[in-house]
């Protein structure tokens, strides 16, 4: 993805989860065309982002509004990027209650405790950008992925929602739903199934 520099260029963004994978990747790309760069993950950042970096669990409502109140304290955010998310393999009758509650407290209930915690100061401004990691999983019914799906169903209304709710507000929520990228996340799915 070809950002040009001029519009990231004195721009503050927050990125959770990354300290790793596709985060990670836009952290560093954000970075290198001026933006001012917060992570927010359970893992450090690599001194090479260039980044910020702030421990924190997003499914936990009180980890992020530190965070995100510590990042505020110092000025607006002008990007919040939701990239933290956590995977499944198994079927419905492989999915116990407590991988499915795992993943919906990571990837849904994480990326609405990080939405809800900017949202208040950006439509104060009447401005930011809120973009979503959601998943090709979203839509196209991947086989043994089927809580990691639903939880990126959900992104994708929640990003809808959002979007609707917020435009006049002058604020933009979106969503991109890669594929399968290979990341360490990934790949250490990959080999233990």
């Amino acid at each position: 993805m070809t950002v040009p520099a001029a519009r990231l260029a004195g721009k503050v963004a927050i990125v959770t989860g990354g300290a790793s994978g596709i985060g990670l990747a836009i952290v560093e790309r954000f970075a290198a065309n001026g933006a001012t760069v917060h992570v927010i993950d359970l893992n450090p950042c690599p001194a090479s982002a260039a980044a910020s970096s702030q421990r924190a669990d997003v499914s936990v409502s009180a980890d992020v509004e530190r965070a995100v109140g510590e990042v505020l304290a110092r000025g607006p955010v002008d990007v919040l990027v939701n990239s933290a998310g956590v995977s499944h393999i198994g079927t419905v009758e492989q999915t116990s209650a407590a991988d499915f509650d795992r993943l919906f407290d990571v990837n849904v209930k994480g990326t609405y405790h990080c939405i809800t915690a900017v949202i208040g100061a950006m439509a104060a401004r009447r401005s930011g950008v809120i973009v979503n990691l959601a998943s090709v999983a979203a839509s196209a019914g991947l086989a043994s992925r089927f809580a990691y799906s639903m939880t990126k169903g959900a992104i994708v209304a929640m990003t809808y929602s959002v979007a609707r709710d917020y435009v006049t507000a002058g604020i933009r929520c979106v969503s991109i739903s890669p594929a399968r990228v290979h990341t360490p996340f990934v790949d250490g799915y990959l080999a233990k199934h």
